[in-house]
C-alpha cells in the first residue's frame, strides 16, 4: 500500500514541477487545472555543434568563419511571406538586439556561433530587389557582416538544408528577414485569386497602429483578459461573456511561429473546455472582429487587449 502510494506521490510531484518551471517557478505555487506542452526556445549560448548532421557548415572552426552569401533570392513562404536565402538556399535571419540605423551587430563570441555571420563580400540583390538596401557593417572583429536595409544578416546553426527556417522566433529575438531587411511577416503575402496564404495556429501579424500582435491561423486577432490571473491560472470569462470573447482551442507548439514557447501551456478550465496560454495567460478572440486585420476588442471595457508575440497586453494601461 506504501510503495503505491509514495510512486503517486512521485508522480504527482513531476507534474506539479512540469508546469511550475513552465508558469514562473519563482511565485512558489501551483494550479491543477494546467498542462504543460511546450517551453521556452531561448537561443543557448554555443548551442552550435556544426558537423555536418548538426546544422549549417562543416566542422567547428570552419563553420565559425563568416561565408559569403552570393546571390541572394527570394522564395514564398506559406507562413511567412517572402523570406531571403543565400545562393545556396539558406535562409537568412536579423536580430532583435541589433540595429540598422546605425548597423551594429551584438552577435558575438558563443552567439555567433550558433548564428553564423554572413560576410559582406560578393553578395548580390535578389532579383527584383533594390542593391542599394545591399551594404556592410564592420564587427568588433573588423571583419565585414553582410547588411540588408542595415540590419545585419546571420545564418542558424540548426538549419540543415535549403528552406529550413528553425531560427524563426528562436529566444523571441531571432527572425527570418524578407528581401528588405524587415521580419518575414506572416501571412504577409497574398495568393492568387487575392486569398491569404495559410497561417500558422498562432502566428504574429503587424498591426500600423498595434505594432506586433498574435493572429490564429484564419488572421483573427488574439487578445488577452486584464481579470484572468496567469498564476495561479485562472479566467474571469466564463458563460455569455465566452460567446463574446471565444476561447483560442489548444494548438501545437510546432504550429506557431514567432510565439514565446515559455508558458506554452493549455488551460484545463473550471468549466471543461481547453483553452491555449500564452506566457501561462489565456487568449481569446472576439465575435465583433468579422474579418483577418480587425481590432475591435482592442481595449474594450478597458479590460480586453491584443497580445504580443510574448503573451503581454499590447497598449494596456502600466
Amino acid at each position: 500500500m506504501n510503495t503505491w502510494r509514495n510512486a503517486s506521490l512521485a508522480v504527482t510531484a513531476a507534474a506539479v514541477l512540469a508546469l511550475t518551471t513552465a508558469c514562473g517557478q519563482d511565485q512558489g505555487t501551483t494550479t491543477p487545472n494546467g498542462q504543460a506542452v511546450g517551453a521556452a526556445n531561448p537561443a543557448a549560448p554555443g548551442d552550435g555543434g556544426y558537423g555536418a548532421d548538426a546544422g549549417y557548415g562543416s566542422g567547428g572552426e570552419a563553420a565559425a568563419e563568416a561565408k559569403p552569401a552570393g546571390q541572394l533570392a527570394v522564395w514564398e513562404s506559406k507562413e511567412l511571406g517572402e523570406v531571403v536565402t543565400d545562393s545556396a538556399g539558406f535562409t537568412l535571419y536579423r536580430f532583435d538586439k541589433d540595429t540598422a540605423k546605425p548597423p551594429k551587430s551584438s552577435c558575438e563570441g558563443d552567439c555567433a556561433k550558433t548564428w553564423p555571420v554572413v560576410a559582406a563580400g560578393g553578395a548580390t540583390a535578389a532579383p527584383g530587389v533594390d542593391p542599394s538596401l545591399i551594404g556592410e557593417v564592420t564587427r568588433a572583429d573588423g571583419s565585414k557582416q553582410l547588411t540588408i536595409d542595415g540590419w545585419p544578416m546571420y545564418r542558424y546553426a540548426k538549419d540543415t538544408k535549403a528552406g529550413d527556417v528553425n531560427g524563426q522566433g528562436v529566444g523571441g529575438t531571432w527572425y527570418a528577414a524578407a528581401p528588405d531587411g524587415k521580419k518575414a511577416e506572416p501571412g504577409g503575402a497574398e495568393e492568387a485569386g487575392g486569398e491569404e496564404a495559410d497561417l500558422a495556429g498562432l502566428s504574429v501579424r503587424k498591426d500600423p497602429k498595434l505594432g506586433e500582435i498574435v493572429v490564429d491561423r484564419d488572421g483573427m486577432t488574439v487578445y488577452r483578459f486584464m481579470k484572468d490571473s496567469a498564476w495561479p491560472m485562472k479566467t474571469a470569462c466564463t458563460d455569455a461573456c465566452l460567446e463574446k470573447w471565444p476561447v483560442v482551442e489548444p494548438v501545437e507548439k510546432n504550429d506557431t511561429v514567432g510565439i514565446l514557447k515559455k508558458g506554452f501551456v493549455t488551460f484545463d478550465r473550471p468549466d471543461g473546455i481547453a483553452q491555449q496560454t500564452i506566457d501561462c495567460w489565456p487568449i481569446y478572440t472576439f465575435s465583433g472582429d468579422a474579418k483577418p486585420g480587425d481590432t475591435n476588442g482592442q481595449g474594450v471595457g478597458g479590460t480586453w487587449y491584443a497580445v504580443s508575440p510574448e503573451g503581454k497586453p499590447v497598449g494596456a494601461p502600466k
